[in-house]
C-alpha cells in the first residue's frame, strides 16, 4: 500500500478526494438543510447536456457544464420563486432538457468521445495539478464564505422567512450559495461521475444526522465521513481494480446503514428501561 505513493498520479488523485470530499460535505450539508437534493439531482443531469455540448464544439466539456449547472441552478429558483412553478415541475424541466441535449450533441459528435465514460462513471486517477490547484482554490474560497456568513447561511437554510423578517439578504445568499453548488457539482464530477453524485452530496449528511443535531456538528461529521469513505474508497480501488467512484458510495452506503443500525441499537433499551 505505501508503494502507491510512489505514483505521482495516485498522489493527485488522493490529493483531488480529499479536497473534493470536503468541499462536497460542505456543500451538501447546506443542501440537505434546505432539501434540496432533488434540485441537485436535477442540476446534475443538466450538467450531462453541458458535457455534451463541450464535446460536439470541442471546448472544454467541464468549463461548458459549468456554465449549464450554474444556469440550471439558477433557473430552479427563477421558475419556483418568480413563475409560480412548483419546485418539483422546474426540477423534472431542467433535468429533462439537460439529458436530451446532452444524448443529442453526444450524437452529434464526430467519432468516440473518450471521455463520456469519466464524466459518466467518474475518474478521479486522471486528476492533474491543474485540476488540484481548482479543487483547492474552490473549497478555499467555499470555506471562507461559510466562515464570514455561518450564521445568514444557517439562518437561510432553516427558515428562510425567519431570515427576511430579520432583515438578512436572502435572496443574494441564496443566489451565492446555487452558484457555489453548481460548481461543487461540476468538480464532483471528476470523483464519481454524473451518475452517483447524488450519493456524494446526500450520504455522508444523512449519516452525521443520525448522531448530530446541530448544523455546524452535522457539517463536521460529514466532512469526516466524506473523507473516511472516499479515501477507503481509493485506496481498495488501488488493490483490486475497480472503479474508485463505485466503491467510494458504497463505503457511504455502509456508513449510512451502519449508523442507522447503532442508533436503533442504543434506542432500544432505553425504550425497554423506560
Amino acid at each position: 500500500m505505501i508503494e502507491y505513493f510512489d505514483y505521482p498520479f495516485f498522489v493527485n488523485a488522493l490529493w483531488g478526494v480529499v479536497l473534493i470530499s470536503v468541499a462536497s460535505a460542505i456543500v451538501g450539508t447546506y443542501i440537505v438543510a434546505r432539501r434540496m437534493v432533488a434540485i441537485c439531482g436535477g442540476i446534475t443531469h443538466a450538467c450531462f447536456g453541458g458535457l455534451g455540448l463541450g464535446c460536439f464544439m470541442g471546448w472544454n466539456p467541464l468549463a461548458v457544464a459549468a456554465a449549464f449547472a450554474v444556469g440550471s441552478s439558477l433557473g430552479v429558483e427563477w421558475l419556483s420563486e418568480r413563475q409560480r412553478l412548483r419546485q418539483d415541475s422546474a426540477i423534472a424541466v431542467v433535468w429533462s432538457l439537460g439529458m436530451a441535449l446532452g444524448v443529442l450533441f453526444v450524437f452529434l459528435t464526430p467519432g468516440y468521445v473518450p471521455e463520456l465514460n469519466s464524466f459518466l462513471f467518474g475518474n478521479i486517477l486522471t486528476v492533474t495539478r491543474t485540476d488540484l490547484w481548482l479543487f483547492g482554490g474552490f473549497t478555499a474560497v467555499l470555506a471562507s464564505f461559510f466562515a464570514l456568513n455561518y450564521r445568514r447561511i444557517v439562518a437561510v437554510a432553516f427558515d428562510p422567512d425567519f431570515a427576511r423578517v430579520a432583515g438578512l439578504p436572502v435572496r443574494l445568499l441564496q443566489g451565492v450559495m446555487s452558484v457555489l453548488v453548481a460548481v461543487c457539482i461540476v468538480l464532483a464530477i471528476r470523483l464519481v461521475g454524473v451518475m452517483l453524485l447524488m450519493a456524494v452530496i446526500s450520504l455522508p449528511q444523512l449519516t452525521a444526522e443520525v448522531a448530530c443535531r446541530r448544523f455546524g456538528s452535522i457539517m463536521a461529521g460529514s466532512v469526516a465521513v466524506s473523507l473516511v469513505c472516499s479515501v477507503a474508497g481509493l485506496f481498495l480501488s488501488m488493490a483490486v481494480d475497480v472503479p474508485c467512484s463505485a466503491l467510494i458510495v458504497m463505503f457511504m452506503g455502509a456508513a449510512f446503514a451502519v449508523a442507522r443500525c447503532c442508533r436503533k441499537m442504543f434506542k432500544r433499551p432505553q425504550a425497554d428501561g423506560n
